[in-house]
């Protein structure tokens, strides 16, 4: 009789402990979600709030922009605002409110081809900047032959509709991809694992060409850029004291670019080939990573140049001299004549003929009477 009570007493005592187990897994696991999808919200204000500047910025001209350049910059703006607009409201909306089963849900089939093909165009966005750049730099005099009103649209149309095309499977229940809802990073994925010969081919078509082009774009006009600066620097034309404007600009590109989507492509190979997850955090950093690039860019392809700085800087007066006139009193401005005064004279000092050297060409990244030497 001792024993059986003292066996009885062990059973409720296990019980305890797995209820207090389970209890504490519950609330680690609602603690997580909570910073997961705060994260989440923040990472969507900041990309709206810094692409809603960018938007209100190249709406209109800007000293050194080309037209061109700023439809290829506009594109970006746009995929980029597409990932707090549509891919984070469409996930936080699944994780809140639906409940996902086992079974092919077709909502989460949709979300997931839309992850998909908004994060492939912002790559392949980035991917035209670079080759733009490159074009303008090392081609100057051939530019309004190779990148014509038509090519333009092209390349802005491939960025946007070719990776729908491509990832439509993604889309279609029981189709040749699995969906399903990951509670480690809060959204639709496809089962890379599911079919590693489509996982694969998307590799090859989307990140793998746009990185190569962006790469070597990028690294030569950074070469180019440093031995111009030495050449000058050796002449003793004054070279050295002024700013580093390739590395400023082009090292920055570089590292937003592999920081945020080489951790997202790892996983999916990893994922693919070996059939394995990773671990919770580690997989909610690689799938949100892309999406911190949408607000990265806005640093990195705007805010690094002065030409945009001053014109935010110009449209912020505009914008705020009315609701506060003691602001423009303390910088010298009397009032909305005189910042149409400001304006013309930026604009009439800066003006340049539509080929020209945009944010992207070598007027940002070479010095002034560098680049028309090397031009």
């Amino acid at each position: 009789m001792f024993n059986i009570h003292n066996l009885t007493l062990s059973l409720e005592n296990d019980g305890a402990t797995v209820n207090v187990s389970n209890s504490t897994y519950e609330t680690s696991e609602l603690s997580n979600r909570a910073a997961k999808i705060c994260i989440i919200s923040v990472l969507g204000t900041l990309i709206i709030l810094g692409n809603l500047a960018v938007i209100l910025v190249i709406a209109s001209s800007v000293a050194g922009w080309s037209k061109n350049t700023r439809y290829f910059l506009i594109s970006l703006t746009g995929a980029d605002a597409a990932l707090a607009l549509i891919v984070m409201p469409l996930n936080l909306y699944g994780s809140l409110v639906r409940e996902y089963k086992d079974e092919p849900d077709s909502y989460c089939h949709v979300v997931a081809f839309f992850n998909s093909s908004i994060f492939a165009s912002c790559i392949y966005s980035l991917a035209t900047i670079s080759l733009e750049r490159y074009i303008s730099v090392f081609y100057p005099l051939k530019y309004p032959i190779v990148l014509t009103k038509n090519r333009i649209r092209a390349l802005i149309a491939v960025a946007w509709f070719f990776p729908p095309v491509l990832l439509l499977p993604i889309s279609i229940p029981g189709g040749i991809v699995k969906v399903y809802f990951s509670s480690a990073s809060l959204v639709c994925n496809p089962d890379y694992s599911s079919n590693v010969a489509y996982s694969l081919t998307l590799t090859a078509l989307i990140f793998f060409p746009c990185s190569i082009i962006m790469t070597f774009a990028n690294f030569r006009l950074w070469f180019t850029a440093r031995r111009q600066r030495k050449k000058f620097r050796n002449y003793k034309l004054g070279v050295r004291s002024s700013p580093d404007s390739a590395s400023r600009v082009l090292v920055p590109v570089m590292i937003v670019f592999y920081t945020c989507w080489t951790p997202c492509m790892i996983t999916i190979l990893y994922t693919a080939i070996s059939r394995h997850r990773v671990p919770e955090w580690v997989e909610f950093v690689a799938v949100w990573l892309p999406s911190a690039n949408g607000f990265l860019n806005c640093i990195v392809y705007f805010w690094l140049n002065r030409s945009f700085r001053r014109k935010f800087q110009l449209l912020g007066r505009r914008l705020c001299l009315p609701v506060f006139p003691e602001v423009g009193m303390g910088v010298g401005i009397r009032g909305p004549a005189d910042i149409s005064a400001v304006s013309q004279a930026w604009e009439n000092n800066n003006s340049i003929p539509e080929r020209s050297c945009s944010m992207s060409s070598s007027c940002t990244l070479l010095p002034h009477h560098a680049t028309e030497s090397y031009l």
